[in-house]
């Protein structure tokens, strides 16, 4: 713990000299306001940057892989991310540092590695032995691109064909290329004319490891005899292969072409195909070829001991079949079940029994990667069902507009929302277990409740478990069932703002003690939420309509007189629950043709059935004005102690009353000042010019991409603002400063808009509204984007039937408070440096009879007010901090002098502030669009953290980023997938605990017995040799300049990390000598290198020497 006596010391130098004359300096104590010292507990060794887990559906896959011994499944994406998924709650995240897309994936099956062949030619071995996978290894290709990988089962060479339809051998072990090449021409002989093309398969036959089958992409497959180095029988078809696939018995093998068919070839016949299958192709009478389909990409085939085979394709449909979704077939013996998928299919494989190539396969599922989903089918059951998906990969269902995260909420809070969600799940899942049930989980050490809220495109909102970096859904809400939905195209409502996603979320306030939740949505909507585990019918949905105007008339803005009714001044008609006919248009332009009072959304009108979980109990809507429609909702807040919600745009502010269901408050923004307006902008009156009814249906179209205008600085807007802003602004003000466009317009009057002062931030708070005050009261704390916090006093009637009864007044205050940079977020301090939360009601059933009811309200008769400040003397004092895009402040109150001060950023702004609670105490994080995450004490703005952590690359980082207590922070790294990251030494240490584990040492199954008589007469699987082939003995060195081997960051480091004891001490005095043995041949080959070198120079001297020697030296 430390003092800052330093301050005290500064305060008494300076306590003489006038505190109005100088300036605070960044992070300084204001000079002659004598603040009571706190003590900060927080130092900068409490803070450590790093990621934690990453959740959600891997971005763009690309590659699949599964370990049938230890049930682990791999994704690979084409931006060079590798997923691991166990048992549900057993994930894991790597990248490759190159990006470049992963082609393919291959496990050391029960090695505890892992192969991957990426674009850029790369090959990397993964280290799965240790929580966090490494690269051991890297081989790239530097004469040849990589097309198909294939690794058998128990085996540590690896074959890689490529593009120019050769075959190299890796030893996976050393990784490094063995000398044995199989080159295409020798492959193909005099079969073909023309050059096969690139490899695009390769395996060995189940019976016979020695016995090569190699797919040329032109139609031609090739058996390869590796002892003889040549040929046995090399097939020809006329269509391009795709893949192609052996029987268990290595008799036959399938093949894919890319004209829709299958050919079923035997070993031995390589004339013509046995049979020659179209699976989706019509049959013609007159013995005809099928019409051709589209590409079969992958077949698989495999075997079972009491029934016919499996094949299992994906691709073939008929070319006719248009707009029709893409199909897995699974064809068994007769039967052919054509099963569609959401999206298309970028691989799958097939889940059997046993690892080995030679025995029946046994399948019992088929994992299928799609586009953006992961789906598994359980081959043993009727009509194919799907297995229910434990892992967290919905994020996407709908796209996420926005996200807010909470940690330390009520223990009470997920068990209540599990149990409403669960009465939501689908049926018809398959019975079984999920099949991939690898790995371990880790030790969660942390126990407290963490609650992710991710807001949708299509209005929906999920809850989800985030405690202990697991992930899991809860509860699912959908905001869009209180409208009205359009029953085709042609029946829009021409109200619609927006084309596409009329119910997007922008925002989310929720209180998690209360389970009182609001959102605002794109079309200006606002809905309220209640917590009920009862089910509800409602025959009229509670609806209020707000008119939010931005001109305003020469008519001073009167105070105080804000109770419903209300006569707000002209333009800013405050519409009561009545139809909104009764509201005359207060435009001068607002003529016949223009719309006017009408919402972008129309309310459902019939009785609306409500589940347990969250009810709608009011939605507010803003209205068309004039033919212009209503601004974007760009802040909003929600407190259940007193019974508001509040919202505010580029216009104005609204605060509405959700228990008398009644508008209290409706200003525009420069109203709020009353006669202290900084900016000394001038009333105007209505504007003339209008743009043509239907100009301003394209106004928010930008807006549904990067709804959250919360956290947006574009410095796109800059110039209209410097256009459109007065220049006698006040000098700590510089307009550069505050060039932030909240307006996401792209009408004719954008320019008008940008230079609005739109709300902000919004804080509910109980504490000194004015410097005269002695006590704290209830009050709106209200930030703008031009830097300026407005107070507004809130008089709130007594509790129980009093609160419904009498109205609530509502005043602005006068206090006026300025920082540069438009504010982003507000929070409130006592006098020990503790957080005073805002006052809440504690969640209580709503929908009970009314007997129980009277006793609810008998032992509750005044919402709680949980507010330390309340329970203080009155002479105590708070203080109010304040984050803008540019500077935080902390304020003294009652005298709101500037206690300290810290410009946060010159050059960048920040995108997202939060006060947050860390080691029992509180400090300010903030994350910059230049990349840089910092936090800082409280009261006192000490730096403690600054680091280079992600530039802002998109809108979408800016729009989710979010700081949470006990150091956890989260943002939507891709459209699909949630990073989740820690500020928060204390977590880093922990997180290699709370890691699951990967791999788990589990017993290889024995291999297929060959039985009596097939080990009598030679049948059975012939193994062979691979050392003495490849080995160097035998093979000789490849050339160093096909390929270059790297040494991966985990090679010494991460056998450390896997293994201790005399085991690790093997492995690692291994890798040495493998280092050693790799620096030995380097050093070999440039001796060798520097022999020849000498050779050929001795060489070329003695014919110098025998042209020269008869000359005489006039003849040179």
């Amino acid at each position: 713990m430390r003092k800052f006596n330093i301050r005290k010391v500064l305060d008494g130098l300076t306590a003489g000299s006038s505190s109005a004359s100088q300036q605070p300096q960044p992070q300084q104590h204001t000079p002659g306001s004598r603040e009571p010292e706190v003590q900060e507990t927080l130092q900068s060794e409490h803070f450590q940057l790093c990621k934690t887990v990453r959740h959600g559906f891997p971005y763009q896959p690309s590659a699949l892989a599964f370990d049938p011994v230890q049930k682990i499944l791999a994704v690979g994406t084409q931006t060079g991310a590798l997923r691991l998924f166990g048992r549900p709650g057993v994930e894991c995240y790597c990248q490759h540092d190159s990006g470049a897309a992963v082609i393919q994936l291959q496990f050391l099956i029960n090695e505890g590695a892992l192969v991957s062949a990426l674009a850029d030619d790369t090959l990397h071995l993964w280290n799965l032995r240790q929580k966090r996978p490494a690269i051991l290894h890297s081989l790239k290709f530097c004469r040849e691109r990589v097309t198909f990988c294939h690794l058998p089962f128990q085996s540590k060479w690896l074959y890689v064909g490529t593009e120019r339809g050769n075959i190299h051998i890796v030893n996976v072990e050393s990784f490094t290329l063995s000398g044995y090449v199989i080159m295409w021409n020798k492959a193909i002989e005099l079969s073909s004319k023309s050059h096969p093309g690139p490899i695009v398969h390769i395996s060995d036959n189940p019976m016979d490891e020695g016995k090569l089958l190699i797919g040329f992409e032109s139609g031609t497959v090739v058996l390869w005899d590796l002892k003889s180095k040549k040929g046995d029988y090399r097939y020809t078809y006329d269509e391009a292969i795709h893949s192609v696939a052996w029987h268990h018995e290595g008799k036959q093998f399938i093949c894919s072409h890319s004209d829709g068919t299958l050919t079923i070839w035997n070993v031995r016949s390589p004339t013509k195909p046995v049979q020659t299958i179209t699976p989706h192709g019509k049959q013609l009478k007159d013995g005809k070829k099928p019409e051709p389909c589209k590409p079969i990409l992958k077949v698989e085939f495999k075997t079972s001991r009491s029934g016919e085979p499996f094949i299992i394709l994906s691709g073939g449909l008929s070319y006719d079949t248009v707009g029709r979704r893409p199909c897995l077939t699974v064809m068994h013996g007769k039967s052919t079940a054509v099963l569609e998928m959401d999206y298309s299919i970028v691989d799958f494989l097939t889940l059997c029994e046993t690892p080995y190539a030679n025995d029946f396969q046994e399948p019992y599922a088929v994992v299928v990667l799609l586009e953006k989903d992961l789906v598994l089918i359980d081959l043993a059951q009727n009509g194919y069902p799907i297995f229910e998906n434990p892992y967290p990969l919905s994020i996407h269902e709908s796209p996420v507009t926005c996200c807010e995260y909470f940690a330390d909420c009520p223990v009470d809070l997920i068990p209540a929302l599990y149990s409403v969600g669960a009465r939501q799940k689908r049926q018809g899942y398959s019975k079984k277990e999920w099949p991939i049930n690898g790995g371990n989980w880790g030790l969660g050490a942390q126990s407290y409740p963490e609650i992710i809220i991710t807001g949708h495109a299509d209005g929906s909102i999920k809850f989800w478990d985030a405690s202990a970096i697991t992930l899991q859904v809860l509860y699912k809400l959908k905001t869009a069932k209180v409208f009205e939905k359009s029953r085709n195209k042609d029946d829009k409502p021409s109200t619609d703002i927006v084309d596409e996603d009329p119910y997007a979320i922008q925002i989310i306030s929720w209180c998690p003690e209360s389970r009182m939740l609001c959102i605002a949505g794109v079309s200006a909507h606002v809905i309220i939420y209640r917590f009920s585990k009862q089910e509800v019918i409602i025959e009229v949905i509670p609806m209020l309509e707000v008119r939010l105007l931005y001109e305003i008339n020469d008519v001073e803005s009167p105070e105080g007189e804000q109770a419903p009714p209300l006569s707000t001044p002209v333009g800013a008609v405050s519409p009561q629950p009545i139809p909104p006919q009764s509201h005359p248009s207060t435009s001068s332009s607002s003529s016949d043709g223009l719309r006017d009072n009408v919402p972008c959304l129309k309310v459902k009108n019939s009785p609306l059935k409500q589940s347990p979980g969250y009810q709608a109990e009011l939605v507010i809507q803003l209205v068309w004005v004039g033919g212009e429609p209503p601004q974007q909702i760009t802040s909003l807040a929600v407190n259940s102690s007193y019974g508001l919600v509040v919202f505010g745009n580029c216009n104005g502010i609204a605060i509405v009353d959700y228990l008398q269901k009644a508008v209290l408050l409706n200003l525009g923004t420069i109203e709020l000042y009353g006669s202290n307006d900084p900016y000394r902008r001038e009333p105007r009156s209505p504007r003339k010019s209008r743009q043509p009814s239907g100009a301003g249906l394209c106004d928010i179209n930008e807006g549904t991409v990067v709804p959250e205008d919360r956290c947006k600085s574009p410095t796109s807007a800059k110039m209209s603002r410097k256009l459109s802003l007065p220049t006698d602004l006040k000098p700590d003000l510089d307009v550069k400063d505050n060039s932030f466009s909240r307006s996401r317009s792209s009408s004719v009057t954008s320019i008008d808009k940008e230079s609005r002062e739109a709300i902000s931030a919004l804080h509910f708070c109980e504490t000194f509204t004015r410097k005269a005050d002695s006590s704290p009261s209830p009050c709106l704390w209200v930030g703008t984007t031009l830097g300026t916090v407005l107070v507004i006093a809130l008089n709130l009637p007594p509790g129980g039937e009093q609160r419904l009864l009498q109205p609530v007044i509502v005043s602005p205050s006068g206090t006026i408070l300025r920082l540069k940079g438009g504010i982003l977020r507000m929070a409130f301090l006592d006098t020990t440096g503790c957080l005073v939360p805002p006052a809440y009601e504690s969640w209580r059933e709503h929908n009970v009879s009314e007997e129980k009811d009277e006793k609810e309200k008998l032992k509750k008769k005044r919402p709680v007010s949980v507010s330390p400040s309340s329970s203080q003397e009155i002479s105590e004092n708070q203080y109010a901090v304040i984050c803008s895009e540019k500077q935080a402040k902390v304020i003294s109150l009652p005298t709101q002098n500037c206690a300290y001060k810290q410009n946060i950023t010159e050059t960048s702004f920040v995108l997202r502030g939060d006060i947050v609670s860390l080691s029992n105490s509180i400090c300010l994080a903030c994350f910059c669009a230049n990349g840089h995450i910092m936090t800082f004490s409280l009261p006192s703005l000490r730096p403690l953290l600054d680091v280079y952590y992600l530039p802002l690359t998109n809108m979408r980082i800016a729009r989710t980023f979010c700081f949470t207590n006990n150091g956890q922070a989260l943002y939507l790294v891709s459209p699909t997938e949630i990073q989740r990251l820690t500020y928060s030494q204390e977590t880093c240490e922990n997180l290699q605990e709370m890691l699951g584990e990967l791999f788990t040492p589990v017993e290889t199954p024995e291999a297929p017995n060959r039985g009596f008589f097939k080990g009598l007469f030679g049948g059975g699987a012939q193994s062979l040799d691979r050392e003495e082939l490849f080995g160097e003995s035998s093979s000789g060195k490849a050339s160093r300049s096909l390929a270059q081997h790297i040494p991966g960051p985990g090679g010494i480091e991460g056998v450390k990390g896997a293994a201790s004891g005399v085991v690790g001490e093997l492995a690692r005095a291994r890798l040495a000598l493998d280092e050693r043995g790799q620096k030995l041949g380097d050093l070999e080959e440039r001796t060798t290198a520097m022999l020849s070198s000498a050779d050929s120079f001795s060489k070329h001297a003695h014919e110098m020497m025998l042209k020269y020697k008869d000359k005489k030296w006039y003849q040179f």
